[in-house]
């Protein structure tokens, strides 16, 4: 590994230092920078801070007496002090040890740092530091006499109740177990909920492990009265940076490319890159809630930093508006947000800053005291995900604003000086940063003197969003008694009524009368809004309570259509399924429950599954009547799928403690049974049987199989059962099937299924029928012969004797054979086609060298195309075709020539984790390589470099790890003609419009 990162690291400094004039070009000076930006009309933009100022800005806010505060990231990408004891390909580090929170651990680069415009020109001029050698610094709050800093492994408080700009002493550490494991994906973005959490996100390749709760990716809070920590959604993408709308809704940015922002509620379960980044924390969510829809998306996949605009000097209709940077682009965009049922969609605006310079790496926004919005530029040439050691230039850091042409604020007011029941007031001004800072001061004095003014401005403004400001500050300052809760549970505003039930939910304990008034709003209240919160609500309080509120809203039946109710209620069902399950029964299995589409449709499928992966005599039996309850013959099929789901997904250690034959009870298992012979070729009864250990499925299929006169689809099917139901007994009548005359589909199914077993009749019948095979079978021999060491060396050694033509062994197997431990193979390897993917580093320097040369002339798009669909469309998408079996080249970062070179030329550089190729051992001897595209309970789907795809049952695999060398052959460009280089990379850095 550490000779792989040498090479890296030669390879890139040699690249950079070849670039063309032209890229270099950019690195736009400080004084410059703003004038060569193209700014929307109306706007302007001006340059606020920059080096030797501000240096690697991260996250920049405004304090309450109205000074910008910017983190310097200058530690990025490793923490001082630590060891590195292992990377892997997607940059994930471990470190020799935990370090120990400031100032007792390594002392690192980062600072939090105040900058000052002390003569009123409108630039800083004077920075000092609040705290400096913080060591992977990557975000900060105010609030309740201090400054809260995000350092992984720690969330810190750092406390300065005498506001002289030192701390009053070493910071308390309130949460360990942040994930280090990347600097560009730790814990960011920490921000003051209006409920008076402190939010954070928490990015995609590092994981964390607080308070007993692992998680990847997620939206955390802490409360820091409380102290209570909990993840408030999970999923959603690396995202960095979130704001709560006027109705206190959550949007995260996200690295998605097609969309701008999530919105997360309470308790939801969205998206991931499943295979990147494994499975969401609750097995049994059985589905996720997606990404805003999002409409004539523009730039590159990095959005982060993302602000709704709720200041006063921008022109009127860009209020409410989401600005946001979009890092690979270099700009700054705005979007429409429309409301869709209880979510969002949104659309691009425009942009509004163009830097027109490819080293502008916008990071963060906020919106200052005077309505303008200020932004962070991190300012680098690069760009691309990094390698641990790659050679980042420290030395620069901007940060702008952007405001209206001719818009003027108001002086500065500092509300560190305003009395507690005037700072009220200021609930209801127009620019929300006044609003929030006035919260924040209200809590951190924790005056409850003023409650009685508070609640009383609750019970009687007719100001909804005063109202509801009231009732967050109210609420964050621990002021909100029953009674007033109750009276505002009754409000005409459908936002006012679901934060309160947010707010008393959140004690996850509710009482009686509280319990009652759920029950009213879920059984009369109009907004779906109010529905969707106490679906929200109702998995988080005790089942009893929980139970009664999600089973009332479904018999409403009124929110079948609406994008997050439906699984937020199922997953409140879930939440108490196994604790309530009597509860469960009566409400869910009869036939009433069948009449109602909202629960027929969302619960009790996914009941079924739920119940069927417990799998236990009890759930089983439920099971059963929930079959039995089935008023057609659609929903018991359907009900039987679900059941088939969820026996597959009942866990080996499970099985092995007690088969799974033995748990299901002997009634269910002739039902099963006797369906099936009513029904032969039923799939999922097949399926069934298969599970529960009926073998006469598996003579069943085989009798199908060998059988010449059954159709194809049919004989496809039972292929399929025989992978999954199939044993040893099978092969002597499958080989067969595996002569040369047979048709080219019944061979390479028969392949499938005997590539299982480690007999040697299957590896002798192939390595005999090899040569009379057409060549699309004798590709899929190889890779049968090529998974079991024994058959590759007999392969191997066949080409020595003349028996096999080498040429037909393409680079992609050769690389996957370099993965071998078997060292007979890799001499042979050797001996036939040279050293597979390892040419030096300067071997591809000189190839780097070779393609730039040649890439100064312009290529023909259009040839380009015909190019791309012939050489890289097999594992690449780019503008919609292709396969995504490698990275979707649409929003990458194609127009940097030296990353994209790179990347092509030196591909075991850097691998992104999503792209890793696994090599899985079986414990029949197999060996498999390729990128995993799906994964169940039961079983993983590999797909080879040729995007051809294998299934292999978890019980059969003995090791997965990952493979040394990616899928990518480091000599994918040598076949290609000068003119045909041209003509691939145009088309491959162009907008797409010019491919026919």
């Amino acid at each position: 590994m550490d000779s792989l990162v040498g090479r890296w690291i030669v390879v890139m400094a040699l690249v950079l230092c070849m670039a063309e004039a032209t890229i270099f070009a950019q690195g736009i000076p400080p004084g410059e920078a703003a004038q060569r930006m193209t700014v929307a009309e109306g706007f302007e933009v001006k340059l606020v801070a920059s080096e030797p100022l501000v240096r690697q800005p991260v996250a920049i806010d405004f304090d309450d007496r109205g000074r910008i505060w910017v983190m310097q990231y200058l530690q990025y990408p490793n923490p001082a002090g630590l060891k590195r004891v292992k990377v892997d390909q997607h940059t994930r580090s471990k470190y020799d040890r935990v370090p120990k929170p400031p100032p007792h651990g390594p002392k690192g680069a980062d600072r939090l740092t105040i900058l000052e415009d002390t003569d009123g020109d409108g630039r800083m001029d004077r920075a000092k530091d609040f705290v400096n050698g913080l060591n992977l610094a990557s975000g900060f709050a105010f609030g309740h006499g201090g400054v809260f800093v995000l350092q992984a492994p720690y969330l810190l408080f750092y406390p300065d109740r005498n506001r002289d700009d030192l701390p009053d002493s070493d910071p308390e550490v309130l949460l360990t177990g942040f994930g280090m494991d990347d600097a560009s994906s730790v814990a960011n973005s920490l921000t003051f909920g209006p409920d008076g959490w402190l939010y954070g996100c928490q990015g995609s390749t590092v994981t964390a492990v607080i308070r007993g709760i692992k998680f990847v990716q997620a939206i955390w809070r802490y409360h820091p009265v409380s102290k209570k920590f909990e993840l408030f959604a999970e999923g959603g993408g690396n995202m960095w940076g979130l704001d709560f709308d006027r109705h206190g809704n959550l949007l995260a940015s996200t690295n998605v490319g097609g969309f701008t922002m999530l919105h997360m509620v309470q308790g939801g379960y969205y998206w991931k890159q499943f295979s990147k980044h494994g499975p969401l924390r609750n097995p049994y969510t059985f589905g996720y809630l997606e990404h805003m829809p999002h409409k004539n998306f523009r730039g590159g996949h990095v959005t982060v930093g993302g602000t709704l605009y709720q200041g006063d000097t921008f022109p009127e209709e860009m209020r409410n508006k989401y600005i946001s940077t979009n890092l690979l682009s270099h700009e700054i965009h705005f979007h429409e947000i429309q409301p869709d049922g209880t979510s969002f969609r949104s659309e691009h605006g425009g942009e509004l800053v163009k830097a027109n310079d490819t080293w502008f790496a916008p990071n963060d926004l906020t919106v200052g005291p005077d309505g303008a919005v200020y932004f962070s530029d991190w300012h680098d040439k690069r760009t691309a995900h990094p390698n641990p050691d790659a050679d980042w230039d420290r030395s620069n850091g901007r940060i702008f604003l952007l405001q209206a042409k001719g818009a003027r604020s108001e002086k500065h007011k500092n509300l560190l000086q305003i009395p507690s029941d005037q700072l009220i007031r200021i609930l209801d001004q127009s620019n929300e940063w006044y609003v929030r800072a006035a919260r924040r001061e209200l809590v951190t004095r924790g005056d409850k003197g003023i409650w009685p003014q508070l609640r009383n401005v609750l019970s009687e403004s007719k100001n909804d969003r005063l109202t509801l400001n009231i009732l967050w500050t109210l609420a964050s300052m621990g002021g909100l008694d029953q009674q007033t809760a109750l009276k505002a549970l009754t409000h005409q505003n459908e936002h006012i009524r679901a934060w309160t039930v947010r707010l008393l939910g959140d004690e996850q304990n509710i009482s009686p009368p509280v319990a009652e008034q759920f029950n009213r709003l879920a059984k009369s209240d109009p907004s779906a809004i109010v529905r969707s919160q106490l679906a929200s609500t109702a998995a988080r309080i005790p089942a009893k309570q929980g139970l009664s509120i999600a089973h009332t809203i479904l018999l409403r039946n009124a929110d079948g259509k609406d994008p997050y109710i439906p699984l937020l209620l199922w997953w409140a069902v879930e939440q108490h399924a196994m604790s309530a399950i009597d509860d469960i029964e009566q409400r869910f299995v009869n036939q009433s429950a069948w009449q109602n589409s909202l629960i027929r449709e969302e619960i009790l499928n996914r009941l079924m599954q739920r119940l069927a992966v417990e799998a236990t005599p009890r759930t089983l039996a439920v099971c059963k009547k929930l079959i039995e309850s089935a008023p057609s013959s659609i929903d018991e099929q359907n009900l039987l799928t679900s059941l088939d789901a969820g026996l597959a997904m009942v866990s080996r250690r499970r099985i092995r403690k007690k088969r799974l034959e033995d748990r299901v009870p002997a009634d269910l298992k002739q039902w099963l049974a006797e369906k099936w012979n009513r029904q032969p070729s039923d799939f999922t009864l097949i399926k069934l049987n298969g599970r529960l250990g009926n073998r006469a499925v598996a003579d069943y299929a085989l009798k199908v199989v060998t059988n010449d006169q059954t159709e194809q689809q049919q004989r496809r099917t039972m292929f399929n059962v025989l992978r999954q139901f199939g044993d040893a007994s099978s092969i002597a009548p499958l080989l067969p099937l595996l002569a040369p005359h047979q048709p080219a589909w019944l061979k390479q199914a028969t392949m499938d299924v005997l590539a299982r077993y480690d007999d040697e009749r299957v590896g002798e019948t192939l390595l005999k029928a090899y040569t009379d095979y057409d060549s699309n079978s004798r590709a899929y021999a190889r890779r049968v012969l090529f998974a079991r060491p024994e058959w590759t060396k007999r392969f191997l050694t066949g080409i020595d004797g003349g028996m096999y033509d080498p040429r037909e062994v393409s680079l992609g197997e050769l690389t996957s054979l370099s993965n071998s431990k078997d060292e007979s193979i890799k001499a042979l390897i050797t001996k036939h086609w040279g050293q597979i993917n390892s040419s030096t580093a300067e071997q591809k320097i000189t190839e780097i060298r070779r393609v730039r040369f040649n890439l100064k002339t312009t290529g023909d798009p259009k040839r380009g195309h015909g190019l791309f669909t012939k050489h890289c469309a097999t594992c690449h998408q780019l503008f919609g075709e292709g396969k995504k079996l490698g990275p979707d080249l649409t929003t990458a970062n194609r127009k940097d020539l030296n990353y994209l070179l790179e990347s092509i030329i030196n591909p075991n550089a850097f691998i992104r984790k999503e792209f890793v190729s696994s090599v899985v051992l079986t414990q029949d001897g197999r060996v498999l390589t390729g990128i995993i595209v799906k994964e169940t309970p039961t079983q993983i789907v590999l797909a080879d470099n040729k995007n051809k795809e294998s299934t292999v049952r978890r019980e059969d695999i003995e090791e997965i790890h990952n493979a040394s060398v990616s899928l990518m052959p480091e000599d994918v460009l040598k076949p290609l003609k000068d003119q045909e280089l041209r003509d691939l990379f145009s088309y491959l850095q162009s907008e797409g419009t010019n491919k026919h």
